[in-house]
């Protein structure tokens, strides 16, 4: 409702709902049939309550599917404000309980699909992934509840969609920080925000234009022109985003070659159970890549990437794997980052960038920060094992680095993120500001491939890109490998479950985004003037019916 409009009175059909000051219902006069009147209209009150919960019902699953569509790889991304937009409206005016349940249904309703992937490890894990990720949405929807009473909600609205994203990719167990809402605009109108506040100011945009739009239509008796204040601010977050300057080109580039070798299997068995297979067919892929530069069908690449885990096989202990990668090095002439996964003592493991020179073989590497759980380390060792046998398949544990991933290669210092990682805001961040540029995503989606995983990962990298002003380029195993520019385009990918690879020319940036440089910083503001509003509101709330009670 548009500020300073007329409020309408609070309808009996919302026991829910938070009464205006004065929307005080008046006492029954009694008198003969006063008690018939009112059954009648206690009767009358309970149906049209029953008929806005449907409405509130439709509204929040409506708006779940809407957020769907607009991530990869449907990429509807005017969908995502306005999927944000049914959820504010579903939300709108009603009790906490009430509110913590629509959430938690909207949630659902957006996750299920959106993070489908899951499915490949186990029905099972999907379910309670979108079980225990849904509850992020009620409690964000429960603090929402009160902000309806403020004026300017939709603001404050935007800020707890924040800090509900925020939370999610924290807890449990280091976070989920996929399906965020600012993934979805990996090419859109607000996509240029990234370069201000990073992904959650992005997701702060879409949110807020999506909560003006349900300012608009749950306006009630307001005049047109104060419906037409919200509506041109709606309109006006968007447009603004795509005036933001970027910054330009600083005339250098350099050769990157990438290669994908693919894998024989698929599913939680895509990497076969013949040995060495996965590193002979990225050793082979980069020899094909070393025949078509002495073809001259290729530019000589400065440096070569190869996805994570392009080796099954650690080189450190076998001898054979460490001939084939050195002679498939020694082929194509420059330095080449290998994703391997090496051991660590007797019983733990790290997935490792690691630095293959031509002469010298294996140097500098960088040790994956973010582990996936269940995936490279197992929480909850002993009864996760006892109550799920595929939780066996994780083998060794995981340890996870200490360093950001500032590699030097040939004549750049690449920033090397691990697959997974590049959800993270703060991985990512810190190996820029270490020097990285440009960014190298080396990831394994073979288990996951022709899922929506891949399409999704590689809009992350779009933000990426933008937020920091570099070039991503990111190998996959089974694909999508690709080169994304600082603009955010996508230049060069490849197919899914196919051996490619490429020589592509990359510009090599070094100036820094106002994102890059204040970090965290928006993104808590966003947080604290979200929750802050929440406690004001409940807080008045609080007096009013003190006030009342004791009136």
């Amino acid at each position: 409702m548009p500020d300073g409009a007329a409020t309408p009175p609070q309808a009996p059909s919302e026991p829910g709902a938070t009464p205006e000051p004065g929307g005080v219902p008046a006492a029954d006069g009694g008198g003969a049939g006063g008690g018939e009147a009112r059954e009648v209209a206690g009767a009358e009150a309970g149906a049209e309550a029953r008929w806005v919960t449907a409405v509130r019902v439709v509204a929040a699953v409506a708006g779940g599917l809407a957020l769907f569509t607009a991530f990869p790889p449907l990429d509807w991304w005017p969908c995502a404000p306005l999927g944000i937009g049914l959820v504010a409206g579903s939300l709108y005016r009603t009790r906490p309980r009430r509110a913590a349940w629509l959430g938690y249904l909207a949630g659902a309703v957006f996750l299920l699909p959106t993070v489908a992937w899951v499915r490949t490890i186990g029905d099972d894990v999907w379910l309670m992934l979108v079980g225990t990720e849904s509850l992020f949405y009620a409690a964000m929807a429960v603090l929402a509840s009160y902000v309806y009473r403020l004026p300017a909600w939709p603001l404050w609205f935007g800020g707890l969609w924040v800090l509900m994203e925020w939370a999610r990719g924290l807890v449990p167990i280091g976070g989920f920080p996929w399906a965020r809402a600012g993934f979805s605009q990996g090419e859109s109108m607000f996509t240029s925000y990234a370069a201000l506040g990073g992904v959650p100011l992005v997701s702060f945009a879409v949110a807020l234009c999506g909560a003006l739009l349900a300012h608009v239509v749950l306006g009630g008796r307001a005049t047109v022109v104060r419906r037409a204040v919200p509506l041109a601010l709606a309109l006006a977050v968007p447009v603004l985003g795509v005036m933001i300057p970027r910054p330009g080109d600083e005339g250098r580039t350099v050769n990157i070659g990438i290669v994908q070798g693919n894998v024989p299997g698929q599913g939680m068995y895509a990497l076969g159970d013949e040995p060495a297979v996965v590193l002979r067919n990225h050793a082979n892929e980069t020899k094909r890549l070393a025949q078509a530069v002495r073809d001259g069908k290729l530019p000589k690449p400065d440096l070569v990437v190869l996805p994570e885990n392009s080796t099954d096989i650690d080189p450190y202990r076998d001898e054979t794997a460490r001939r084939i990668i050195h002679d498939s090095v020694q082929d194509v002439g420059v330095p080449t980052l290998v994703g391997a996964v090496v051991a660590i003592g007797d019983e733990h493991r790290a997935t490792r960038s690691l630095v293959w020179d031509p002469v010298t073989g294996p140097g500098d590497y960088y040790d994956k920060q973010h582990l996936v759980p269940f995936g490279e380390y197992t929480p909850f060792k002993e009864i996760v094992l006892a109550l799920w046998e595929r939780a066996s398949l994780v083998g060794r544990q995981s340890i996870a680095g200490d360093r950001p991933g500032d590699l030097k290669m040939g004549p750049v210092t690449v920033g090397a993120v691990n697959c997974y990682e590049v959800a993270y805001d703060d991985t990512v961040r810190g190996t820029v500001r270490a020097g990285g540029t440009p960014l190298v995503v080396q990831t394994n989606n073979a288990s996951y491939a022709l899922s929506n995983l891949p399409p999704q990962q590689l809009a992350m990298s779009k933000l990426r890109a933008v937020e920091h002003n570099r070039a991503v380029v990111t190998a996959a195993t089974t694909g999508i490998s690709a080169y994304v520019t600082p603009d955010g385009k996508v230049s060069w990918q490849t197919r899914e479950r196919v051996a490619d690879m490429n020589v592509v020319k990359v510009p090599v940036r070094t100036q820094e985004t106002l994102a890059t440089r204040v970090g965290a910083l928006p993104e808590w503001a966003l947080m604290v003037m979200g929750a802050a509003a929440a406690g004001v509101a409940a807080w008045r709330g609080r007096r009013r019916v003190d006030r009342m009670r004791n009136g």
